[in-house]
């Protein structure tokens, strides 16, 4: 992908209000040696939790480097549009958070520096990350984008007294069992299941799983999108018919894009979740943790023709640096301190994450439940999504044509193969235009 297409796409996404809020870096070399701006992507409850979470370890940094780190966290239904008009317009933070399945499209705008052997080596050295997770910051056979910061996995939370209620003694292992189940406990106001309908990028994370366990692909070998193939068009309609057709998810959640689906599970409004790492998310909004269960995420029943077993993209947060920011020094003496062991222990545990560096996972905070169960999906039965230049646009335009959709059940209109077979298709037109 090359910079003109990346500036193609960035102004095809991009609002006003996103561009104007891409500022440059610093003022003048002297105080750009004294400073950092920082995008952090939303990782809690909400961007006021992880601004309260991230500032006493940011006023730490400056107290030992002298070094002021001005901090922002982004929205994830902002975040990668405005990364992308940074990126093409050379303005805007030093260091950012991005999500490790965009490393590749960041990094072919080369608006990123490349972590090579005496990059990764200021930060710490290449053999103290995870290699799954390093594997996921970028193109193989290049020096990668970015450094992993959080990792992850997509699990299915569920509600103990809502299932004990209801005499649903197990969570489903299935999706059949998983309507089943949704059936039976939605009911009362209340609903089997809460989805972000409206966050592109959080449909594209079902749409790449659901692909997989029906046998489909979104690009082929040489890069190329395969949207509109009769396996994935079975795939989006099974996410999309937990609305339409089983009726086990609020037709309000087609409006939901930043954390509200957290939030109707938190508030007892749904009875299963469909998340990464949302412990944390649960408390900070009063649950108990002994009121909720985690278990992996379902499979089909009889698995499709050509249908594997994942469950799970590979997923985490990558932390990258900025060419344009005025002091590249600062700013890796910032990735080295976030992926430092102590502040690896300190955040994941905040956020109920993995650490991404090999020395920080044997803390006990790491051994609890919920961590076992994302351990044992990354280990077993996660994928990585095709880390290919493209992958940011299909996000956008596969995850935009799923809220799309969602809209349309929601406002009553029935959704068939070919209406979906259609808006895939229409995406795929767009990949490059």
């Amino acid at each position: 992908m090359s910079k003109r297409h990346l500036a193609m796409v960035a102004a095809a996404l991009l609002t006003t209000a996103s561009l104007a809020a891409c500022g440059d870096s610093g003022g003048s070399s002297g105080e750009a040696a004294k400073t950092l701006t920082y995008w952090a992507s939303n990782q809690g409850a909400s961007i006021e939790f992880d601004k309260q979470t991230l500032q006493p370890e940011l006023d730490k940094f400056e107290k030992q480097t002298g070094i002021k780190v001005n901090l922002e966290v982004v929205p994830w239904s902002d975040l990668l549009n405005r990364l992308l008009a940074a990126a093409t317009s050379g303005k805007g933070p030093d260091v950012v958070n991005i999500g490790n399945t965009w490393s590749a499209s960041l990094q072919a705008t080369g608006a990123l520096v490349p972590f090579d052997d005496a990059t990764l080596s200021a930060v710490g050295g290449k053999d103290r990350f995870v290699p799954a997770a390093l594997a996921a910051a970028g193109a193989p056979g290049q020096p990668p984008a970015a450094v992993p910061l959080y990792s992850l996995a997509y699990a299915l939370y569920y509600n103990k007294k809502m299932f004990n209620d209801a005499g649903i003694a197990n969570p489903p292992a299935t999706w059949e069992e998983l309507v089943e189940t949704g059936k039976k406990l939605t009911k009362d106001g209340r609903w089997g299941l809460a989805v972000e309908a409206a966050n592109p990028s959080e449909n594209a994370h079902h749409a790449f799983t659901f692909g997989q366990q029906w046998g489909g692909e979104w690009f082929d070998q040489a890069g190329k999108p395969t949207f509109d193939t009769p396996q994935n068009v079975a795939a989006v309609k099974r996410y999309i018919d937990l609305m339409a057709v089983d009726k086990v998810v609020n037709p309000s959640n087609a409006e939901y894009a930043q954390n509200q689906s957290v939030a109707d599970f938190a508030n007892r409004k749904a009875a299963m979740l469909l998340w990464q790492a949302a412990g944390n998310n649960f408390k900070a909004q009063g649950m108990s943790p002994d009121e909720w269960g985690v278990a992996p995420v379902p499979f089909p029943a009889a698995t499709p023709p050509g249908g594997k077993r994942i469950n799970s993209m590979v997923a985490g947060i990558n932390i990258a640096v900025f060419k344009h920011t005025e002091n590249k020094d600062g700013a890796l003496q910032f990735v080295k301190f976030m992926t430092s062991d102590e502040e690896q222990t300190i955040l994941n545990k905040t956020y109920g994450s993995l650490p991404s560096v090999k020395t920080a996972g044997a803390d006990p905070a790491f051994q609890a439940p919920e961590q076992k169960v994302l351990q044992e999906v990354l280990n077993t039965t996660a994928a990585p999504l095709p880390q290919v230049p493209d992958e940011s646009e299909f996000e956008t335009l596969v995850g935009t044509a799923m809220k799309e959709l969602f809209a349309d059940v929601a406002s009553g209109k029935s959704v068939t193969d070919a209406q979906i077979k259609e808006k895939l298709s229409v995406a795929q037109q767009k990949m490059g235009s």
